[in-house]
């Protein structure tokens, strides 16, 4: 009992003992106004408003301090206190700024408000490397609420999401907090350690919210907001904005700040609208108000977010810095409705330091030890936007919620309710055991209903068991899957074991092994369900399948960043397989089935010999440039749009029982993906290899191409498929060259016509090109229109596609979705 004494004694004195100046900033109605900028005069230490009003500024000593008081719409307070007693309370009401245009603005015969804009843009390069370098502390704090949410998802329970929704199904879903330290260099390096981290119901769960992800410098032509968004003082703004001079003011230091409304051109561009405020003479930001669509920035969840951030100036370093950033968002899909906002404060600045190159490395995010481990007399020190009333009471009732929810009581009466069998889990069931972090169950799933002439109709059970390890992804899961063929009557079972190691390097070892019926081309390039309508509906059967008895062992690891290995070793035995059925719902008398032979598909031959062989493939994947975020126990991969991922391949077959099986093969693959600034994202995809001693392997051991022959597509970007070329038609047992190419303009050209651009379609150019030693090289052309469907459903996608092959060879339309 003394012990515990002396410890809530020695925490009260070390709460006290931190010096506060508290106070709410309102309005001349007395309305609270939330996110005021507080700053102590000539530094960069402040705090800001919560919701309510209220702030909290924590200063080291008892002294005099002057206080500015700054918010966009009202004017500068500056306040000069004297601290003599612990906390000290100073409350500040704000009148609001009258805003004016002047006589001469009013007469000029230019718009004024575009020749603010044009030497703005004039300066824009200068203000942009004014900082060169900088080190700050940062604290970020995220929350997301939901409305009305429903009991499920797409058939799948969603609960009350960790304790976050009352009894109408609305609350809050995240809240979290981040302090951190980190250091800037021009012209994109940016490196963040965090110190401290919270999560709502989760003490030992790591926020997601960070520098990097809220790094937006309108200085930049564009800035990156899930779409590349055209900055309004980008060199190129003219072309996609109108701009209109609300009025002038005067800040605290007499600088003349002009209020200028941006206005958008088009209605889809990849713009903001709202208001930016720019000081007279320098041509800098003195703060922005902008609003985007999800439409605009390619986030179709999203209905609007809001970005606001404020600015100030050092007189040490000439130059205005941000001190404060927040996005406010609403969000509604599936029928889910909700809002949020991160806020985030930037302080205790140093400029243009000594850092270098060498001083950041690709780590961009890394976490102290303990960093999640910090109670609440830390985080109510040192966070500077105090928590709004139904902050406090989410942290502290998930607090609590968590403690009773990670009971073994709690977890095994949510496990007894949830595993009682249903008649609706007849296709499919789970068994929960949530304190031992293990789950079994079956899945009948409705794809596994499928048709191919050489098994008939299908169907299919699935059994899995899957043990969590521990808190850090380590995992051993082990899964079976049944099939039966109604045709051939045959009923082929795999397996497979998997454990994962970590979630570091991410080393997966998995053993696998059984019976199955494959595609020859084992990216299986023919869906299921394609397959299954083509021929029911119109006799084609262009899937060709043959059976595979195997026992794989396969194993993958990062080895250092950016350099992934991937191994597989198998013992196999291949037999061919025929056709057992012509069965069609509408058969027509000039059209029949063709067989299961992809070399001759009219001949009832075998494509190959019944036979056993070994198989090994060894992989590195090196994603050039990539950088990643440390967590404790964890590491999460980022890669670099600047830069291609190399896959470098050597895959063998030996041991064959025919000899003439044997090969060996080497192949490469390079693509990327990546943004042209305002002008759409570019794609590319080049494959190449070379056969050795394979004049005669078996086919399903060639090069196979990916090609589509019913017209319809479910890729999301056709870099890695022919769409207008048979699935084997130029397959390969000697050397390749594979190359795709496409651009989406992302409404860079169809957004700048009139009546096209209220659409909101988008322009997508493809060529695509195969050389191969024994055929003329193949070229495809394709000029579609992406984007197309309506409000936030936008999952369709058309295609026209002309082919040359010495020569035309025929054009095709291909009809896209991506929501499936």
């Amino acid at each position: 009992m003394v012990k515990k004494l002396l410890c809530l004694t020695f925490i009260s004195l070390f709460y006290f003992s931190s010096a506060q100046i508290t106070g709410t900033v309102t309005n001349n109605k007395g309305e609270p106004l939330p996110f005021v900028n507080i700053l102590i005069e000539n530094t960069y230490k402040g705090t800001t408003s919560n919701d309510d009003g209220y702030y909290e500024l924590s200063v080291t000593e008892k002294k005099a301090y002057t206080l500015i008081y700054t918010y966009l719409g009202y004017k500068t307070v500056k306040k000069t206190v004297n601290i003599t007693t612990i906390p000290f309370n100073i409350d500040i009401i704000l009148e609001e700024e009258s805003v004016s245009l002047s006589e001469v603005l009013l007469e000029s015969e230019e718009n004024p408000a575009n020749a603010i804009i044009r030497q703005t843009i004039a300066k824009r390069k200068e203000n942009l490397e004014k900082i060169q370098s900088f080190k700050a502390d940062f604290y970020s704090r995220g929350l997301i609420r939901i409305k009305d949410a429903p009991e499920k998802i797409l058939g799948q329970e969603i609960g009350d999401l960790g304790g976050g929704l009352d009894s109408t199904r609305s609350g809050i879903i995240y809240l979290s907090e981040t302090i951190s330290k980190i250091q800037y260099l021009r012209p994109d390096r940016l490196k963040e350690n965090i110190t401290a981290s919270k999560v709502s119901g989760d003490d030992n769960g790591f926020s997601f919210n960070n520098a990097q992800d809220v790094d937006y410098n309108f200085y930049n032509n564009t800035v990156e907001f899930g779409n590349q968004i055209v900055s309004p003082i980008a060199n190129n703004a003219f072309t996609y904005y109108r701009y209109k001079l609300e009025g002038i003011f005067y800040d605290e230091n007499g600088n003349l700040i002009n209020k200028i409304n941006v206005i958008p051109k088009r209605e889809f561009d990849p713009v903001f609208s709202g208001t930016i405020y720019i000081v007279e003479d320098q041509w800098t930001l003195y703060a922005i108000e902008l609003d985007i669509t999800g439409t605009q920035a390619r986030i179709p969840a999203a209905d609007i977010i809001s970005l606001k951030q404020s600015f100030s100036y050092s007189k040490n370093d000439d130059l205005w810095a941000l001190i404060s950033q927040s996005i406010d968002f609403k969000y509604g899909i599936f029928g889910i409705k909700g809002d949020g906002r991160f806020t985030a404060v930037y302080s205790n600045y140093e400029f243009n330091t000594n850092l270098s190159q060498k001083d950041f490395s690709a780590e961009i995010v890394s976490f102290d030890n303990e960093a999640n481990k910090k109670d609440s007399v830390f985080w109510k020190q040192i966070r500077p936007v105090p928590l709004t009333e139904e902050e406090r009471t989410d942290y502290s009732k998930k607090d609590s919620i968590q403690i009773v929810r990670e009971s073994k009581t709690y977890l095994d009466s949510v496990d007894r309710e949830k595993n009682k069998f249903k008649l609706g889990d007849v296709l499919g069931y789970t068994y929960n055991n949530s304190y031992k972090k293990y789950s079994l169950g079956f899945d009948i799933p409705v794809s596994g209903v499928q048709f191919n002439t050489v098994q008939g109709f299908t169907t299919e059970l699935n059994l899995f068991y899957t043990k969590q390890l521990d808190e850090f992804r380590r995992y051993f899961n082990a899964n079976a899957s049944i099939q039966y063929g109604f045709s051939d009557e045959r009923l082929r079972a795999t397996g497979s074991l998997r454990y994962k190691f970590n979630n570091t390097s991410r080393r997966f070892l998995t053993l696998s092994g059984g019976t199955k019926v494959e595609q020859f081309n084992p990216s299986n390039p023919i869906s299921p369900i394609g397959n299954t309508i083509a021929s029911l509906f119109f006799e084609e059967n262009y899937m060709k399948l043959y059976e595979r008895r195997f026992i794989s062992l396969s194993y993958s690891e990062e080895l250092f960043n950016g350099f992934s290995l991937f191994s597989n070793i198998s013992y196999e035995n291949r037999t061919a397989l025929f056709n057992t059925t012509d069965q069609a719902f509408y058969p027509r008398a000039d059209q029949e089935y063709l067989t299961n032979n992809p070399i001759n598909p009219t001949s009832t031959d075998a494509p190959f010999e019944d036979h056993n062989i070994v198989k090994f493939n060894l992989s590195a994947q090196i994603n050039f440039g990539q950088k990643y975020l440390s967590y404790p126990n964890s590491k999460f991969n980022i890669r670099s749009e600047k830069y291609p991922t190399l896959v470098l391949s050597y895959e063998k077959g030996l041991g064959a029982t025919n000899s003439d099986y044997n090969f060996d093969q080497i192949k490469a693959r390079l693509y990327q993906n990546f943004s042209i600034a305002d002008k759409g994202r570019f794609s590319y995809n080049i494959r190449a290899g070379k056969f050795f001693n394979a004049d005669d392997i078996a086919f399903m051991d060639y090069q196979h191409f990916n090609g589509n022959q019913i017209n319809v597509s479910r890729r999301g970007n056709y870099t890695n498929v022919f769409n207008n070329l048979g699935y084997y038609d130029l397959s390969t047992n000697d050397s390749y060259l594979e190359m795709h190419a496409e651009h989406d303009f992302n409404g860079f050209i169809l957004g700048k016509i009139p009546g096209l651009n209220k659409l909101n379609f988008n322009l997508i150019l493809g060529a695509h090109n195969l050389s191969t030693p024994d055929n003329k090289p193949y070229q495809e052309f394709t000029i579609g229109i992406d984007n197309i469907g309506w409000g936030k459903w936008r999952f369709l996608r058309f295609d026209y596609i002309r082919s040359y092959q010495g020569g035309f060879q025929g054009d095709a339309i291909l009809f896209g979705l991506k929501f499936f």
